[in-house]
């Protein structure tokens, strides 16, 4: 019995902790007054949420579309970049460091460009999404490569095995622990880029849903939109977690994370 209690307690952790927080955040709103356009409580967002579920739904499906199309090009361009700098040393040397440059940027600065380049809409949403989560996946694909253990390498060689064999047969399965931890992470990286250029420069999406709600002080509405950005997030890391666990169970054998 004590074991099944605590198997219960660990499985359902996360949901009992979300559960206490609203209690506590309604709690809070209603012992002390707050007004509903500073701090709304969760049963205002609720029905803001369910009054305009198709205006909602529209922007959020905008911002789910974005957010993809960015993190499929992210992951295509970031996978073929870390093959290239993971198994090249003159690549690892030319380009990481321009990588890193790029990286340091805040992204935020570089939408303006963007829309000067491509105007209000849709490409920038995708670029900035694009740019925010290519780094983690271009990082993680490379570390897994670089980290053959050469010893291995000599030994495929000796036996005959030619470096694109060792690439294929043995390097991209040994990294593929560390691009399924990237996706995990490049994922949510994505929804907030798309989220930073809607509120800049879009006239969809939950980003831009979210500052004309603000401009009007309709919080509740705010509040129902950052928390569909968070489910979205939420799910689409469990998606790749569940992949992740399918695929690569061998290197994460005693560990749920």
């Amino acid at each position: 019995m004590a074991v099944s209690r605590k198997t219960f307690l660990v499985n359902n952790a996360s949901w009992m902790l979300v559960v206490a927080l609203i209690l506590l955040w309604e709690l809070i709103c209603v012992s002390l007054n707050v007004p509903r356009y500073l701090f709304p409580a969760p049963t205002a967002v609720w029905e803001a949420g369910v009054a305009r579920w198709e205006i909602i739904s529209k922007h959020a499906f905008q911002t789910f579309f974005t957010t993809m199309v960015g993190f499929g090009l992210a992951v295509a361009f970031g996978l073929l970049t870390g093959m290239a700098v993971g198994t090249s040393p003159l690549v690892y040397r030319a380009l990481y460091p321009l990588m890193i440059g790029f990286n340091s940027i805040p992204k935020v600065a570089f939408v303006p460009v963007l829309v000067v380049w491509f105007g209000i809409g849709t490409t920038p949403a995708i670029l900035t999404a694009f740019s925010i989560s290519f780094f983690p996946v271009m990082v993680n694909v490379a570390t897994g490569l670089a980290t053959l253990e050469p010893e291995l390498e000599d030994v495929l060689r000796s036996m005959g095995a030619s470096k694109l064999d060792i690439l294929r047969k043995v390097g991209l399965p040994r990294s593929m622990p560390y691009f399924f931890a990237s996706l995990k992470v490049a994922i949510t990286l994505a929804f907030v880029g798309s989220v930073i250029s809607e509120t800049v420069a879009s006239n969809l999406g939950i980003g831009y849903l979210m500052m004309a709600a603000s401009s009007s002080m309709d919080m509740p509405l705010v509040f129902a939109g950052l928390i569909v950005i968070g489910l979205m997030g939420v799910v689409m890391y469990e998606l790749f977690a569940y992949l992740e666990k399918r695929l690569t169970g061998w290197a994460n054998r005693g560990s749920d994370i």
